[in-house]
């Protein structure tokens, strides 16, 4: 099992490609992965917002799916730390208390300037690096050899206009 520990932040999960490619790294073992059921909420609850062709109980069948198939995922206990953190945008306090509850070392997420590295260091989070390169290269070899429709599926997902954003901790 990695020793890395990534807490996906809801938009990163909102995307199905990005969320995707990323649980198949994450099952590749590449890193491990972390969420909270508030992250859920709110990447499920924009979805239902934004896609009114998806269905509730699809993305909550997702969910299920994800957490299932993760082995420690999900985060609990850090509600008493949010009031404390001092973020820009104080809706995402919830993701950095997650983050420190969980001895995470990246927050992943689109969303970098929200998340100040002068906060994010004190508790030993990165934002910006999290794994190198041939790491991410080597994952995802792994994830391709094991399906016969991959190299047209990465292709598609690895253009995906938000990938570099959502995946740019893990890869710089």
């Amino acid at each position: 099992m990695s020793s890395y520990i990534a807490l996906f932040d809801a938009n990163v999960l909102y995307p199905a490609p990005i969320r995707d490619l990323l649980l198949q790294l994450t099952l590749s073992d590449l890193f491990r992965a972390h969420w909270t059921n508030d992250i859920h909420n709110e990447w499920i609850e924009n979805l239902l917002i934004n896609n009114t062709s998806l269905s509730r109980e699809k993305l909550e069948r997702t969910r299920d799916l994800m957490n299932s198939k993760v082995r420690d995922c999900l985060i609990e206990g850090y509600h008493e730390l949010i009031p404390g953190l001092n973020l820009p945008d104080k809706k995402d306090r919830h993701v950095l208390a997650a983050a420190i509850v969980g001895n995470c070392d990246v927050i992943v997420t689109q969303n970098l300037k929200d998340f100040p590295t002068s906060e994010t260091s004190k508790y030993g989070i990165a934002m910006n690096r999290y794994c190198p390169a041939r790491e991410m290269l080597n994952g995802l070899r792994r994830i391709n050899s094991g399906f016969s429709f991959y190299p047209t599926l990465l292709c598609r997902v690895l253009w995906h206009p938000k990938l570099v954003k959502a995946v740019s901790p893990v890869i710089n």
